[in-house]
Formats: C-alpha cells, structure tokens, sequence
C-alpha cells in the first residue's frame, strides 16, 4: 500500500473517531448556568452548534501526536501540557469540542 493511500486511511478513520468522540462527548465550557463540570449534548444539539458556526474544535494533543496521527483543518491545537497558560486562546462564547 502505498504512503498515500496509508495517509488517505488514516485520515478518514481520524474524521470518523473525532466525529463520534464530539457526538459522544462534547461540552459547553464557560456557560454561565454550568460552571461546576460540563454539559453532556445529545447529538442534535451538537448538529445545532455545528449548523449555526458556534464552534470550537480544540485539540489538546501533544506535537508528536499531531505530527504521527495528523490533524483536521479547523482544530486549533493546544497541547493539554500548555492548556492553562493559553486559556486566553480559547472562546467563552462558543461549544468546545475537543480532540
């Protein structure tokens, strides 16, 4: 097989375990009703978010996971390690869903 065909599988099993770990998981962070732990959304309100732009695919890997198992175009990476000291980065307006 060749690399690109390795690289175009990879990337198609990495759209569907985000897309089902953000149907399964997402959370709304920063909502003003909800501050003590996040919100669980069913997967129509995650559809919801998604149609009205009021998104924000954070990816909290490593670099060297990133670089292995590449990445989606939209995801804004903050490594869980830097997560803390680039809060400032992340929107309070909008559904976090992470990777």
């Amino acid at each position: 097989m060749s690399e690109e065909a390795r690289s175009c599988g990879n990337l198609g099993f990495m759209v569907r375990w985000l897309v089902a770990i953000a149907l399964a998981s997402a959370a709304v962070v920063g909502s003003s009703e909800n501050k003590a732990s996040p919100k669980k959304l069913t997967p129509e309100e995650v559809k919801t978010y998604l149609d009205s732009g009021k998104v924000f695919f954070l990816d909290v890997r490593e670099p060297e996971e990133v670089r292995t198992l590449g990445t989606l175009p939209g995801y804004v990476n903050i490594p869980v390690s830097e997560l803390e000291k680039r809060l400032k980065e992340i929107p309070k307006d909008k559904l976090i869903i992470t990777a």
